[in-house]
């Protein structure tokens, strides 16, 4: 493990397990945490397949740390904002599968976060919100585009016009997260999950975060061009042919 107190990083044979360390904050993001988990996906480490990320003391993330507030004029809030792009976006499309273990407060930047990570799990504790609204201010860490894929239009603005919470039933219902859980079982699931996810053709792993995505985004025609050459990239590749052989030969895989 290497504890950068801010983020601890423990490597599990191909698994990387990151905790957000900030217990007296509820895990509030401020500039060093984010760039501390910036550093890990720009360059994760040799052998690295999935990285499991959660947060400590009872909290998963509350957000951007008000009390460490900067005051900036408007370029400078719009060029903070696009550093949050930057780097939740190479969490999203650095090619690394990232599942979020959640709990207690996933709030304002902390649902930012979560949902620029790919599986999310949360437990009965986890409290999605986005409350800017309630203060005066927007999201600028990537919600309107990400949260609001997820809800639509309509339920992102009635969230932060009320400043609504929801919890993880809800958040299942909705897509905020993918697994609601019992109390505690948050990271064993994603332990799981994420060895599951390991064990896929690396390739494809890559593919399906890379792609899906932006197809998402694509007019109906070209989003169906870029698949094919998804399938073409992904069918023709040496995995594919050690796929197709370990399920003929009705054993596991081994992919390289």
């Amino acid at each position: 493990m290497t504890d950068q107190s801010i983020l601890s990083v423990e490597i599990r044979e191909s698994i990387a397990i990151l905790t957000m360390n900030r217990p007296t904050k509820r895990n509030a993001m401020c500039d060093e945490l984010l760039e501390a988990i910036d550093a890990f996906f720009s360059k994760p480490p040799e052998g690295v397949k999935v990285a499991v990320l959660t947060g400590t003391a009872g909290h998963y993330c509350s957000g951007l740390d008000l009390s460490e507030h900067v005051a900036r004029d408007a370029e400078g809030t719009m060029r903070h904002s696009r550093g949050w792009h930057q780097v939740l976006d190479r969490i999203q499309f650095g090619g690394l599968p990232v599942v979020s273990a959640m709990f207690g407060a996933v709030i304002g930047g902390g649902l930012e976060l979560a949902t620029a990570t790919h599986v999310r799990i949360a437990e009965p504790s986890t409290i999605f919100q986005l409350p800017e609204g309630r203060r005066g201010i927007f999201v600028g860490g990537g919600a309107s585009v990400r949260v609001g894929r997820i809800l639509g239009a309509d339920r992102m603005i009635e969230m932060m016009l009320t400043g609504r919470k929801y919890g993880a039933d809800e958040g299942l219902a909705l897509g905020l997260t993918h697994y609601a859980v019992g109390e505690g079982e948050a990271l064993d699931m994603a332990m799981d999950l994420a060895g599951k996810i390991a064990s896929n053709a690396p390739l494809s792993n890559y593919i399906m975060i890379q792609a899906l995505s932006r197809i998402e985004d694509m007019a109906k025609a070209d989003g169906l061009f870029t698949e094919s050459l998804c399938a073409a990239l992904t069918q023709t590749s040496p995995d594919a042919q050690e796929g197709l052989k370990a399920f003929l030969e009705k054993r596991a895989p081994n992919f390289k």
